[in-house]
């Protein structure tokens, strides 16, 4: 409430910071997209590999999915909540060097990513692949980020906290519990590291922060986003306030149990597995009531939808958003699961989120900024931007709906027996002339969803040429006392005290944390001891450490799971015991090709040599790329030592004398591999170690088929 005799404050807004974000969100949305495009064509052309180690499947695909996510949405989160929280608090941002080192600190974290991941500098946990100094840097530009966002909170004009901010203050709290707890790591050198956590527990742990950074980092501020810039756009209040609590308070409390979702039917513990599976489908209430809540703000506007680009890609937007929340929980139910895991069903279900949900969103956003943060007095084409629009729905159809089918195709046909019993398509290499046309589908569809970013970014900087950037000058009085009557005062009386508020969401969001994480530290003692699973060898920890760098688990699963098409094609289904000197855990996410969890002994070790020097030449019709590198790189045994001894300060039963002689004791067995495949000259090579390590996958426990 505004009194009579209020004295009017009059400040500036930091748009600068807003710009810069604002440039960079557009800059590092073109480069991850052109490495989904090219990783898209790999799946078809494998020569488009181009037999080099930096621009393999296995190394770019994490390049993507961290430019997409942290780089494009991340920089597209600042710049919305920059520019939108300053408006609602009637606020300068609390310090402009922050700022600064908020954006280009983001920016180093982002350059130091796409430099050391095709190095093979990885922790190989999806979507947390960053060795731990460039974590530590994470969390302390994330700190950075929110001393600025709670230092403009403590001097703000406005006591009423408007729905987006509830929002922003929950995705600031998560993120920071969500990255700390799940990077927590030993190093071993400057560039190595090894989780905490292994086995079945590190899944538990990676999925609750793989779910929950798509929940927390890919939803949540995008939901206070489209809560700001929506009624702004259709110049219309929000729908309901009333359904803006219930969906904020239902959705941090839930979001964070539904995690297990992504390990049914693996050796995690069936209590997780019904937690992921209630929670995740306990989340559609929630999910849907922010849809209708957006949705329904522009109620009187739809005449203007069909005029204003921003419009049609926020409702777009919204609507994949639905889409996406509602389709989540149904591959969360374990009968949908049994056939969506592992396919290019869940592909399809990422990117309908991510570029569907986050990409128009963020396009609505630069195309509603652009001109109000450069002077220019309108978009320089709506045109262009309609056809930015088309162009972009289109090409996200294209894309969602091959990944569907391929997913579906594949599912089924990994299920399929003959009437005599016997599976249908036994070789890998079988299923591949099915999917083939849909890849190519898919690489058209994204070809031209990233024609409309073309076209987006010539129309953005044809806008900025046409003005000049300042920052936008206001004016407000002092803060005022809140009188909160009617429905919602007590809500409202909350809004008004930011510390209780954050208080009592972190709790909500810390709740479902605790009930899965602290149960999982206990994972451990309730694991049923395998007496015959002992830890890898020196020559076995290093090929797993050169497996993990190529990114081989972005295309292989290592859980072969308890459905009779799985041990018929694989072996004996995987045993929570078998993973417990495994860190990081390998169960995958995709299969793209054949599981190898019961790889060890299959095939002799030539085999094994020829399949990665040509896997054409082993496998017929293998999309998998050439690896020759790995048979001239010399292999780098300094760290072997320091690596036992990490895994002793774990659990790994090492003595003293395979820690000491740990150097010899891998140059032996690379000898005895080098002999068995004829090479002599390979014992000091990257191939053997990596050879060593898949002859001995599953081949611990006895009823293993070879």
């Amino acid at each position: 409430m505004i009194l009579a005799d209020s004295i009017l404050e009059e400040f500036e807004y930091d748009d600068a910071v807003v710009r810069k974000f604002a440039v960079a969100t557009v800059v590092w949305g073109v480069v991850g997209m052109l490495a989904g495009l090219l990783i898209a064509f790999q799946l078809v052309v494998h020569q488009l590999n181009f037999d080099l180690p930096y621009l393999t499947f296995g190394r770019l695909r994490p390049i993507h999915t961290n430019a997409v996510i942290f780089a494009f949405v991340g920089n597209g989160i600042f710049m919305g909540v920059y520019y939108s929280v300053q408006r609602l608090l009637k606020a300068r941002l609390f310090s402009d060097a922050l700022s600064n080192v908020h954006f280009w600190g983001w920016q180093l974290i982002i350059v130091a990513a796409a430099v050391t991941i095709p190095l093979g500098i990885t922790t190989g946990k999806e979507y947390a692949e960053l060795e731990w100094p460039i974590d530590i840097a994470i969390a302390v530009i994330w700190v950075i980020f929110a001393i600025n966002f709670f230092g403009t909170l403590a001097r703000r004009r406005e006591r009423h906290l408007y729905v987006a901010i509830w929002f922003y203050i929950a995705s600031i709290v998560a993120v920071a519990l969500l990255h700390i707890v799940n990077s927590l790591a030993l190093p071993v050198s400057l560039f190595k590291s090894y989780p905490v956590y292994a086995g079945i527990q590190d899944a538990l742990v990676q999925w609750w922060y793989g779910h929950n950074a798509v929940a927390f980092f890919l939803t949540t501020p995008y939901l206070g986003l489209m809560y700001y810039f929506m009624p702004k756009a259709a110049q219309r209040p929000v729908y309901s306030y009333r359904l803006s609590v219930v969906h904020f308070w239902s959705l941090v409390f839930l979001y964070m149990w539904a995690g297990p979702h992504h390990l049914l039917y693996t050796a995690l513990p069936q209590w997780a597995q019904t937690l992921g599976t209630s929670f995740s489908i306990m989340l559609i209430a929630p999910s849907w009531g922010g849809m209708i809540n957006g949705l329904l703000t522009l109620r009187g506007a739809w005449d203007k939808l069909r005029t204003d680009p921003v419009l049609k890609f926020m409702v777009a937007a919204v609507t994949f958003y639905g889409m996406s929340t509602f389709e989540g929980p149904m591959m969360a139910l374990k009968s949908v699961n049994a056939l969506s895991h592992y396919t290019n069903w869940t592909i399809g279900h990422v990117h309908a989120g991510a570029l569907g949900w986050n990409g128009f969103l963020t396009f609505a956003m630069l195309y509603w900024l652009f001109p109000r943060l450069w002077g220019a007095k309108k978009l320089y084409s709506d045109k262009l931007a309609t056809t930015h629009f088309w162009l972009g729905l289109v090409g996200i159809g294209m894309y969602v709906l091959s990944m569907w089918a391929a997913g579906i195709a594949e599912g089924l046909m990994w299920k399929e027996f003959t009437p005599d019993g016997r599976l249908a398509y036994g070789q890998w290499s079988q299923t591949l002339p099915t999917l083939n046309p849909m890849y190519w589908v898919r690489g058209i569809g994204g070809v031209l969803y990233i024609s409309g970013v073309v076209v987006m970014v010539y129309n953005l900087w044809k806008t900025a040429k046409s003005g000049r950037p300042e920052n936008q000058k206001d004016s407000a009085p002092a803060l005022e006392p809140l009188v909160a009557s009617g429905h919602g005062r007590f809500h409202r009386l909350l809004e008004a005290k930011p510390l209780t508020f954050t208080i009592l969401t972190t709790v909500a969001v810390a709740a479902g944390g605790a009930f899965e994480i602290i149960p999982s530290l206990l994972i451990d003692s309730n694991v049923p001891t395998i007496a015959a699973v002992k830890p890898y060898s020196p020559l076995e920890l290093e090929g797993r450490d050169i497996y993990v760098a190529e990114g081989c688990y972005n295309c292989h699963s290592q859980e072969v799971r308890p459905f009779r098409a799985e041990t018929e094609r694989y072996g004996e289904y995987s045993k929570a015991g078998e993973f417990i000197y495994d860190r990081p855990f390998q169960f995958g996410s995709r299969r793209i090709g054949p599981d190898l969890h019961r790889i060890g002994g299959k095939y002799p070790s030539l085999w094994h040599y020829r399949h990665m020097q040509n896997p054409r030449d082993t496998s017929d019709g293998s999309i998998m790329p050439s690896y020759p590198w790995l048979l001239e790189d010399p292999l780098d045994l300094s760290l072997t030592q320091a690596k036992l001894k990490a895994f002793k300060t774990f659990n790994a039963p090492y003595t003293d004398a395979e820690v000491e002689g740990a150097v010899d004791l891998a140059r032996a067995q690379a000898a005895k591999i080098a002999q068995d495949i004829g090479e002599p000259g390979a014992a000091d090579k990257k191939i053997v170690a990596l050879i060593a390590y898949m002859q001995r996958l599953g081949t611990d426990i006895k009823g293993a088929k070879p």
